[in-house]
């Protein structure tokens, strides 16, 4: 069909009219030691743009917390090329973090959080992000090693989820990638 048809799928050139299982066994040899998670215990519009940008990022793994039900639209179908994982609970999160060597790193607009442009980010982390407006949980909070923060220079008190959790990843990018294997 996709011979026939031609192949409309949002993916780069290299992986045109590749099956999708082949397209994910590649994507696996060049995934990042870096996971992503998000808190969901509302319901967040911006899940789907996190897992489009980690997919771009070749992320490991991206985690969602809470309800299990989210947009998909805003992923544009990468959700079908991204490994995805469901925790019922932050707590949850935690324990996987822990038992996986992750060291988790709280992205959330707070006092007394470290500068992200200023941090240096531990190579196998899981980056972890809350809802838009509540920000991440205590729990959270309590569970990362670091909480950093964007700096911002607007009238705005905070920037789109999705957004910081582009920057954030980006940030990770810079620091570890091989920027000679990007497309």
């Amino acid at each position: 069909m996709l011979l026939r048809d031609g192949d409309a799928r949002n993916v780069v050139d290299a992986y045109r009219y590749w099956t999708r299982e082949a397209i994910i066994a590649d994507i696996d040899t060049r995934r990042h030691p870096l996971h992503v998670a998000i808190e969901n215990f509302g319901h967040d519009a911006n899940i789907g743009s996190v897992v489009r940008t980690a997919n771009a990022f070749a992320v490991h793994t991206v985690h969602i917390v809470g309800r299990r039900r989210w947009n998909r639209r805003g992923a544009m179908v990468t959700d079908r090329y991204q490994r995805l994982c469901h925790h019922d609970s932050t707590t949850g999160l935690l324990e996987f973090a822990a038992g996986a060597g992750l060291t988790v790193v709280a992205v959330d607009n707070v006092p007394g959080a470290a500068r992200l442009e200023q941090t240096a980010l531990p190579r196998e982390c899981l980056l972890l992000f809350g809802q838009e407006g509540p920000g991440i949980t205590d729990d959270a909070r309590a569970g990362a090693a670091v909480t950093v923060s964007i700096a911002q220079f607007g009238s705005t008190r905070s920037i789109n989820a999705g957004v910081a959790a582009g920057i954030a990843m980006h940030a990770w990018i810079r620091q570890h990638a091989d920027l000679g294997r990007a497309w």
